[in-house]
């Protein structure tokens, strides 16, 4: 008899799921980036271009969803309305990372197992919140489930979109053993 030559339409994997040695496909992760302001339409923009690359590389389906808040207004009243606007794109039920200065710092790969046992858990939908100029109010931060940092220093809200999605990516990379991430 030869070896390892399987009829054609066999599936091992088929087999062994019904006998509950292999686990269900688990669906992909949705990713939501909610954030307020408007990313700049034209192609030319740097910051556009650098998002796209790194979003069209993520294997996790990618939702942009822009916000803004028309009336000029000062501080807290201004936090308080955009909190509102970045509820209301946020998918039911979606874990919530709100990127902000006093977050928690982590370590790419921290995250991406952060990320990989949220995955395993069976989370459907991450929702990543970035505030307008005068930051995210209050509210948002305990309501989050992750508060997270991109370091101590300012970083401009175009250029964090920028590295959230090279950060998704490398998590995206860490947990499915490509070799883009280097220890």
């Amino acid at each position: 008899p030869t070896r390892g030559l399987r009829p054609r339409g066999f599936d091992r994997d088929a087999k062994e799921r019904d006998e509950g040695l292999l686990a269900a496909p688990v669906a992909p992760m949705r990713v939501t980036l909610a954030a307020v302001g408007r990313m700049p339409t034209d192609r030319g923009n740097p910051e556009r271009a650098l998002f796209e690359t790194y979003a069209k590389r993520l294997k996790w389906p990618l939702d942009v969803r822009e916000v803004e808040y028309g009336k000029k207004r000062k501080g807290g009243t201004l936090k308080s309305r955009e909190a509102e606007l970045l509820r209301g794109v946020v998918p039911a039920g979606a874990k919530r990372i709100a990127l902000d200065e006093r977050g928690k710092a982590l370590r790419s790969r921290d995250f991406a197992e952060m990320l990989g046992a949220w995955r395993d858990d069976g989370v459907r939908d991450i929702a990543f919140l970035i505030g307008g100029a005068v930051g995210l109010d209050e509210s948002l931060r305990r309501e989050s489930d992750l508060v997270l940092n991109f370091g101590n220093l300012t970083w401009p809200h175009m250029l964090a979109r920028v590295m959230l999605a090279e950060q998704l990516y490398r998590a995206y990379s860490i947990l499915s053993g490509h070799p883009y991430h280097r220890d």
